[in-house]
C-alpha cells in the first residue's frame, strides 16, 4: 500500500477517511471495477460536491510502465 498528497508530494504512512455509508458503497463499487477490469489502472472516487477525491490506483511491482516517475518512486521505494 502506497498513499501520496498529491497537493505536498510527500507519502503519507496513516490517514483517516470518514465516510458515510452512501460512500462507502461507492467506494467498494470503484474498488470491484478495478478488480473486475485491471486494465483501467485506477478510478477517481469524488465527494458529492467534487472538492475532496481519492485515486485509487491498481500496481503490479513488476509492471510499472504506465505510471508516472513520482508514482514509481513511491511504488518502489516507499518514498
Amino acid at each position: 500500500m502506497r498513499i501520496l498528497d498529491n497537493e505536498s508530494d510527500n507519502k503519507l504512512d496513516n490517514v483517516s477517511l470518514y465516510l458515510t455509508k452512501e460512500e462507502v458503497l461507492q467506494l467498494r463499487k470503484y474498488v470491484n471495477k478495478l478488480l473486475e477490469n485491471p486494465q483501467l489502472q485506477h478510478v477517481h472516487f469524488s465527494s458529492k460536491d467534487y472538492q475532496k477525491e481519492i485515486t485509487i490506483c491498481l500496481y503490479d511491482e513488476n509492471e510499472l510502465s504506465n505510471f508516472d516517475k513520482r508514482s514509481k518512486i513511491l511504488i518502489r521505494e516507499d518514498k
